[in-house]
């Protein structure tokens, strides 16, 4: 089974920070995005739940450049160990090519791949969405933190030879121009960043093989803590989503699933500081989310297939999870930026 994609707190607070500079309160922003507070205390999200946060933003901002804002904006701190990584190689090619090992402590909702070439290399996003359409937003956002990341580690203010990007235009000119300092394509075969190679190859001011020593230390200590087995919490979440639309997402049926009694189950998941009916609640409000959003179902439809014996139980429950009925929801969900520019370059 392929593990589900997830993302650091870090990267949360990069849009949560973004969108606070511009005027919309953490509170705002979460209930837009259907996500409880109390998920602020979590290690990682799971990759929708940064998505749906990426599209309620844009919303809540009216900006289509947000992405780039929250991207450019960033800081060591947004990277954890990873920036002491990339800081302490001694080139920047040498820092890419730690980035695939160790991109997870940040994020594996994409992949990044160098491809060398004879006077420049491709720094390449691949992005991997959840069930949610992956936001056009996070891959400008990638880009543009990728590129104020490697200004910070190189320590002056290159540009670099072009940018491209497989969407269309979102936003004004002007900000792919502050963000990335050079010529952007859109609409192309892949999201990515053109290098020279004497950018590349250049001296790292900080470069320190024994930090760097220590820092793969620390990186490699907390990717194997990612690696752990599933615990009680995360493998009773994914059995809930999986039976959540039958008959059988129960607590009875999970401890039977999970080998345990009732009564143990609810004890373990309180040593949790959680609950049963707290992860089903969970589920459901992530399914309904989806669905509401995707707008290809009547809502009557969606409450009965999560379990709602009629709608107004439904409708209670989303205004208690997202502050707003399914309808206003849906309707700010479906918020599109302004149509881009006709021209495929930037």
């Amino acid at each position: 089974m392929t593990t589900p994609a997830t993302v650091s707190m870090s990267w949360a607070n990069t849009v949560l920070a973004a969108a606070e500079r511009m005027g919309v309160t953490r509170a705002k922003l979460l209930a837009q995005a259907g996500i409880d507070r109390g998920e602020l205390a979590c290690a990682r999200w799971p990759v929708d739940h940064i998505t749906r946060l990426w599209h309620a933003a844009v919303a809540a901002t009216g900006d289509a450049g947000f992405g780039l804002k929250a991207g450019s904006s960033v800081g060591p701190a947004n990277f954890n160990v990873v920036s002491g990584l990339v800081q302490s190689a001694p080139t920047l090619r040498a820092a890419l090519a730690l980035v695939p090992k160790f991109q997870r402590l940040i994020s594996d909702g994409g992949r990044v791949q160098f491809i060398a070439g004879v006077q420049a290399g491709w720094m390449i996003y691949h992005p991997r969405q959840g069930q949610l359409a992956f936001s056009p937003q996070q891959i400008e956002a990638v880009l543009a933190a990728s590129v104020c990341l490697m200004r910070w580690v190189s320590g002056n203010d290159f540009r670099p030879l072009r940018v491209q990007l497989s969407h269309a235009r979102l936003g004004a000119l002007a900000g792919y121009r502050a963000a990335f300092g050079c010529a952007v394509d859109f609409e192309q075969a892949f999201s990515g960043v053109l290098l020279a190679n004497a950018v590349l190859d250049a001296p790292l001011p900080r470069a320190d093989a024994r930090l760097a020593r220590l820092h793969r230390q620390e990186a490699q200590a907390q990717l194997a803590a990612l690696a752990a087995p599933e615990d009680l919490v995360t493998t009773l979440q994914t059995w809930i989503t999986v039976h959540l639309q039958g008959d059988t997402a129960t607590r009875p049926h999970a401890a039977a699933a999970l080998g345990l009694s009732e009564r143990t189950l609810a004890r373990r998941l309180h040593a949790k500081h959680t609950s049963f009916a707290a992860l089903y609640d969970a589920a459901r409000r992530d399914a309904a989310l989806a669905a509401v959003a995707a707008g290809d179902q009547p809502l009557a439809d969606i409450a009965l297939a999560l379990g709602f014996a009629e709608p107004s139980p439904f409708w209670r429950a989303f205004k208690r999870w997202t502050g707003s009925p399914p309808e206003r929801w849906q309707r700010h969900a479906s918020h599109q930026p302004p149509p881009p520019h006709t021209g495929r370059r930037g």
